[in-house]
């Protein structure tokens, strides 16, 4: 894979670190985000905001982790001066063998904008001393020994991702594409980067103060087996009555040691876990295109509009209303 580079003096060029060793993803994933973005002008002619480089301490073809096979457009030494450099994770980088990358990112970050990296990325950033004292996610598996191996770095396991100073990291594989949307919205505003996200049909949005796992996700990993294949089902019928009868029944147990068991696994009364699922989901409907609050309220199974209003109110602190213009592709 070649990135197609324009000349175009008035786009910014992004710089993509390539190595023997990538996560492709963490390539190609931010990559096609940068791609996706447009603007328009006044005559309605729409342009590419980017320009995209990948760059690696050689001209030779290098190959990720899964097979895929990369052409670099430029090497170290003929890099020209760029916006932006984005950082794939990859073992490549993790176990510290190309150590050319490292000395270009330290050569290169008093000329540069900015600097991101995504999932393990992070580790060659580190190895230079240029993140000593800054906070950084990664991906969680690998934040402990991160932590251990760079102990004057910050590491938050738990964010998507992270931005200190000119310094932006990325908890990893999709993570890389929030991150890049994020560096777009910052660049050209948020109506480009939701034009970006939908044209690469992006289930929602993400922003950085999120958790890397989704919130049903979290459940769904935490849960038992019989606990597992029941909450599959409530996130499939949130529109339904999920009493606890039902539920309990749906499990094959009693109310009460349905009740108890299942607020051992999750912390939560069977109640508020369900109330739980509702706003989650509700949130990622408000962020989509011609949302409507009432038609929420009914799909979701609360009672009214006014029900569903004041127990988002309570949970997130603001409206419906007020998190759609805040969150929104409207």
């Amino acid at each position: 894979m070649k990135a197609a580079a324009s000349m175009n003096p008035a786009l910014r060029r992004i710089g993509i670190v390539g190595y023997d060793g990538i996560n492709a993803l963490d390539l190609t994933g931010p990559a096609e985000a940068f791609a996706s973005a447009f603007t328009s002008d006044a005559r309605g002619r729409t342009r590419p905001c980017y320009e995209l480089l990948v760059i690696a301490a050689s001209r030779a073809p290098f190959t990720a982790e899964s097979g895929v096979v990369f052409q670099p457009a430029v090497d170290f030494a003929g890099a020209p001066a760029v916006d932006t450099i984005i950082v794939p994770g990859g073992i490549g980088v993790r176990e510290g063998r190309e150590h050319a990358i490292d000395r270009w990112l330290a050569d290169r970050a008093a000329h540069t904008r900015r600097i991101a990296s995504v999932c393990t990325g992070v580790y060659a950033l580190a190895r230079t001393g240029l993140l000593d004292g800054r906070r950084v996610t990664t991906h969680w598996r690998h934040a402990d020994d991160l932590r251990r191996r760079f102990p004057a770095v910050s590491v938050d396991a738990d964010a998507l991702f992270v931005r200190d100073g000119p310094f932006y990291s990325g908890a990893g594989v999709t993570a890389g594409i929030d991150l890049a949307l994020a560096l777009i919205e910052e660049d050209f505003g948020s109506g480009v980067a939701l034009a970006a996200a939908r044209e690469m049909v992006v289930y929602v949005k993400r922003f950085g103060g999120q958790n890397q796992y989704s919130e049903p996700l979290q459940y769904q990993t935490r849960a038992n087996d019989a606990f597992g294949d029941l909450v599959t089902w409530m996130l499939a019928n949130l529109g339904e009555d999920l009493c606890v009868d039902r539920l309990a029944e749906r499990a094959n147990l009693g109310v009460r040691h349905f009740s108890r068991r299942f607020k051992a696994v999750f912390g939560k009364t069977p109640a508020d876990f369900v109330l739980s699922l509702r706003l989650t989901e509700a949130r990622r409907r408000l962020s989509l295109p011609r949302s409507n609050i009432d038609r929420i309220a009914s799909s979701l199974g609360f009672g009214s509009a006014h029900s569903f209003r004041r127990a988002f109110e309570k949970q997130l602190g603001l409206t419906p209303k007020a998190y759609r213009e805040r969150f929104g592709f409207d």
